[in-house]
């Protein structure tokens, strides 16, 4: 695995692979919803709409950051956790993502 650049802030390396959708690689749409896997850690950057799996798009974390620089904010969130915002210029919010339990 490459080395992370110093100033590197996220604890997955810059070329790990992420799913986010084609109209967030356009530049159509910002990013309003991240998520971090539970079991491997990966990534998704979402615009919070619907979308077909035909938009789906797998890019580095390092070309998603670069595009948004704000998503640098996001660091901190940790395997299992999600982040939302309401549009790209608000701050934002995070929490463990729902467990699914039986009752």
């Amino acid at each position: 695995m490459p080395s992370k650049p110093r100033d590197w802030p996220f604890d997955s390396p810059p070329n790990v692979t992420c799913l986010t959708v084609r109209s967030i690689v356009e530049g159509v749409k910002p990013v309003l919803m991240a998520s971090r896997d539970a079991t491997d850690g990966g990534w998704q950057f979402l615009t919070g709409d619907a979308f077909d799996a035909a938009d789906e798009m797998l890019v580095s974390l390092a070309s998603i950051v670069d595009r948004d620089p704000t998503l640098l904010q996001l660091a901190d969130v940790q395997p299992g956790w999600m982040a939302w915002r309401e549009h790209r210029q608000a701050p934002w919010n995070r929490q463990a993502e729902a467990q699914q339990t039986e009752e």
